[in-house]
């Protein structure tokens, strides 16, 4: 295991991925680690390769005590906000565990109001605290699965290259494509061109 990162085999670590992106629902994941990990490399998945994100996620899985993935979908987003969306995958995702933690730890500055578990934010947590570091990575890896699967229906806007973010790319496929329902409408690049009635036929 590394030995920079905390870890307590009793403790969940959560994180989430996609709250940037134009498309897509925005997804979060929870982790209990042994304390006898074998994770080499294990850090935030900002800074890892796709490849080593890919790979690190399978032997998460094998080796985590617990692990969840969830997530709120466009419709939520719309409907809550995405900060509020993202607090409810995060609280879904901690929910998922089939084990119940002692405690969970949250990277950011923000706890979800409806977990029933004692709870703490941890700044730059997917940095410090290894069972963070690995949900930031199985976040990260299922929100890529659903990026996959649109560029396979809508292979034209390139999801595929840019994970649905305001990429210059992104935002010309936009404009000459139109609005995808998989969209967040409220978001200002997206409003904005449905204000001008460019939607996807």
């Amino acid at each position: 295991m590394s030995m920079d990162l905390v870890v307590l085999p009793s403790h969940a670590g959560v994180d989430e991925a996609g709250r940037g992106p134009l498309v897509g629902s925005v997804y979060a994941a929870a982790v209990i680690l042994p304390a006898d990990y074998d994770l080499p490399g294990l850090t935030d998945s900002k800074k890892l390769s796709e490849k080593k994100r890919d790979a690190l996620a399978v032997m998460i899985k094998q080796q985590a005590t617990a692990w969840s993935v969830a997530a709120a979908d466009v419709a939520e987003i719309h409907q809550y906000n995405i900060l509020f969306a993202t607090m409810r995958a995060m609280a879904r995702a901690v929910a998922g565990l089939h084990i119940k933690p002692a405690k969970v730890w949250i990277d950011g500055n923000r706890i979800p109001t409806d977990l029933s578990l004692p709870a703490e934010a941890v700044v730059k947590g997917d940095l410090k605290i290894a069972a963070i570091s690995a949900a930031s990575i199985l976040a990260k890896t299922a929100r890529d699965a659903e990026m996959y699967a649109l560029d396979q229906r809508y292979p034209q806007y390139g999801f595929a290259k840019h994970k649905g973010y305001g990429t210059a790319a992104h935002l010309a496929a936009l404009k000459q494509f139109g609005v995808l329902p998989q969209h967040r409408q409220d978001f200002a690049p997206v409003k904005a061109l449905r204000a001008q009635g460019k939607c996807f036929d």
